[in-house]
């Protein structure tokens, strides 16, 4: 099974809520099931945005899902969709790289970033979730803030994160699960620092 089908049966499963099919469909009009989660990082290579969402729901599944507290669809929306905001964000483009064992330059493809709305990161992925289904107030706080420390507002010195955090467990879950994702479980998925 490949990662585009896994995603969807995940998604099945756990996501029903009013507009979820609508969501899917759109997304399955975008490039979010080919397109890179990062320029050179993580998931640097053609499905690395789908992989990468997977990847977060078995990590926030597997370390941080309390059946006796958490919901599976929720759980499921966060994870999957906290990176929402990469479709329709990166482009192809090429540069001039020399080859070591012919001396000669040669055109290799990279991706660059070619942001039509720039709307910020986990803000983004719930404005375009909430074109079509509602979020719960924890789910969209948890999207917003996945980001943790990286944010641009956390940097700036915004202390609504540790608000975040503090209020909404799902928050911290799916920022740990986001890490762990990324810089553990993801180790040399780029084909760009390989």
């Amino acid at each position: 099974m490949g990662y585009k089908e896994e995603f969807i049966d995940i998604y099945n499963e756990n996501i029903k809520r009013e507009g979820s099919q609508n969501l899917l469909e759109w997304l399955q009009k975008t490039d979010f099931f080919t397109t890179p989660a990062s320029t050179k990082f993580h998931g640097a290579c053609e499905q690395g945005l789908v992989m990468h969402s997977i990847s977060v729901y078995k990590t926030m599944m597997e370390k941080h899902f309390d059946p006796e507290t958490d919901n599976p669809e929720s759980f499921a929306i966060c994870a999957l969709l906290h990176d929402l905001c990469k479709a329709q964000f990166y482009k192809i483009s090429t540069r001039n790289v020399k080859n070591d064992e012919t001396g000669q330059w040669e055109k290799k493809p990279f991706y660059t970033i070619d942001d039509a709305f720039p709307f910020g990161h986990g803000e983004k992925s719930v404005f375009l979730i909430e074109r079509f289904m509602r979020l719960k107030p924890a789910e969209a706080i948890a999207i917003r803030w996945h980001m943790g420390g990286f944010d641009e507002a956390a940097r700036g010195g915004s202390f609504a994160i540790s608000h975040a955090y503090e209020k909404y467990p799902i928050a911290v879950k799916l920022h740990l699960a986001d890490l762990e994702s990324t810089y553990l479980r993801e180790k040399n998925t780029s084909a760009v620092n390989k």
